[in-house]
């Protein structure tokens, strides 16, 4: 399956494995790019620079394809060194860039300069042209069913995808309820090149995280989300469980803020619920695709599933109109 994004990242076959906090280390990683896709490490997963450089060089130990880091950068109140690890990327020789969240023009830059490629990932149009102008290489685009942040607009993968691709001149990757073959068929016909998935690839053999938190994702359907964050205007969807049932009341609560809620959804509550399998022990993100999701088959089984299905799917959608 040729596509510029393919071309563009020199893989196999244009599927991204997006980057989760918690979840995208060496292990994951690694199987994605040697099963043809492109695998990405997530910086700030790494509790220091120095730590993100030992990953690089221990996912370039498991896989001699090309794959990328993710730098997120949202609002903290003591964020943490992101050009230091940009500059550890640089260093590990690190070809793909995929950002996400309010990047500094600079950082593109720099990171251009450098010779890498820039993957952004946004959830509106206009954030897509304004990184387009800002020089980025290819745009992921992230609709409201996505694991994590959808922003504010609330727009479906069925118009979000074709109102980029109408607009954005530059590659565009589907992300957002995408996990299957059926699912990368329609990313491809609404004008994307590419798809991004981040719920899909946590329930595979590789994903570094508890059996019991990729036996939730097969578990549950697409009705068992939560969102929370809405009051505040950060939302984030996560799946249904005691932690995220309980945000969403206090937050239903007139005068709720944010300290309300925030000992319920530390980051490292969450990431002990990963790791130990406890599926209530805090949040676990994932996106309305695990609706769709009831296996746990390595990432070669399910990127060559997927492809295998989109390419029948795209040729019986064809074959439709052959008389």
């Amino acid at each position: 399956m040729q596509t510029r994004v393919t071309r563009l990242l020199g893989i196999r076959y244009p599927i991204i494995q997006g980057g989760m906090q918690w979840v995208g280390r060496a292990e994951l990683a690694s199987a994605v790019s040697n099963a043809g896709g492109l695998g990405i490490l997530t910086a700030l997963t790494q509790p220091t620079p120095e730590a993100l450089g030992a990953e690089i060089r221990r996912c370039r130990e498991m896989t001699s394809q090309p794959f990328g880091v993710n730098l997120t950068m949202l609002p903290a109140t003591n964020p943490p060194p992101y050009e230091r690890y940009l500059d550890v990327a640089i260093e590990g020789g690190v070809r793909v860039l995929e950002t996400a969240g309010n990047v500094p023009e600079a950082f593109f830059a720099k990171a251009k300069a450098a010779g890498m490629i820039v993957l952004h990932k946004c959830t509106a149009v206009r954030h897509a042209l304004a990184a387009e102008r800002r020089g980025v290489d290819a745009i992921s685009i992230d609709s409201f069913e996505c694991a994590g942040h959808p922003g504010e607009d609330d727009i479906g993968a069925m118009v979000l995808i074709p109102a980029a691709a109408r607009k954005v001149k530059i590659p565009l990757i589907a992300s957002g309820g995408i996990g299957n073959g059926r699912g990368m068929a329609a990313a491809l016909a609404l004008g994307a090149e590419g798809v991004n998935m981040g719920t899909r690839f946590c329930a595979t053999v590789e994903a570094p995280i508890h059996d019991n938190i990729k036996q939730l994702l097969v578990s549950r359907t697409e009705r068992e989300t939560n969102l929370i964050f809405r009051p505040f205007r950060n939302t984030a969807r996560c799946v249904k469980n005691a932690v995220s049932d309980e945000v969403v009341t206090i937050e239903r609560r007139a005068g709720a803020q944010f300290s309300d809620v925030q000992p319920l959804v530390s980051g490292q509550r969450g990431r002990a619920s990963l790791e130990s399998g406890d599926v209530d022990g805090g949040l676990v993100w994932g996106g309305q695709i695990i609706g769709l999701i009831d296996d746990v088959p390595t990432c070669a089984e399910l990127i060559q599933r997927m492809v295998t299905e989109c390419q029948a799917q795209l040729q019986r959608g064809l074959a439709a109109f052959v008389h």
